[in-house]
């Protein structure tokens, strides 16, 4: 069994037009040098994160789930399934956000768009991944835990 799955954000729209008001008030700003380039820095980085931040892919690699932000790959993870102990649908909160963040007393959040996600345990840690397609995912990963604990 296979599972590869694409998800698309829409947070980096957010950001392109934070880039667009970053350009605009570095062209205001083009007589004072300082504010100028701090405002054209500022939003050269904010122009990667959109890039990085368009979609989030789960995929199997055989061994391991690999979660993958793209286009641009700086955020990426893969968790081997012999380390999953157990695994449900959840939903993260609103203060939980979207990207890649530890929350206390949460553990790690993966998400690029909604709430609902899958909750994966690893030990005493937590991992959740963001995902419109829940269902499937929990579904594969549960099929990957029972594969691995039979062939103990």
């Amino acid at each position: 069994m296979q599972y590869c799955h694409t998800q698309r954000g829409r947070f980096h729209y957010l950001l392109y037009l934070v880039v667009a008001g970053m350009l605009v008030g570095a062209w205001l700003a083009r007589d004072s040098h300082v504010p100028m380039a701090l405002l054209l820095g500022v939003a050269v980085v904010m122009f990667f994160f959109a890039q990085a931040f368009h979609y989030l892919t789960v995929r199997d690699e055989g061994d391991a789930l690999a979660i993958r932000f793209g286009p641009l790959p700086f955020l990426r993870r893969r968790i081997p399934y012999a380390s999953i102990t157990a695994v449900e649908p959840g939903r993260t909160s609103f203060l939980e956000g979207w990207g890649v963040h530890w929350v206390p007393g949460r553990g790690m959040t993966y998400n690029i768009w909604g709430f609902d996600c899958a909750t994966l345990h690893l030990g005493k840690r937590v991992i959740r991944i963001g995902s419109d397609d829940v269902e499937n995912l929990v579904s594969f990963l549960r099929g990957k835990i029972e594969k691995g604990a039979a062939e103990k």
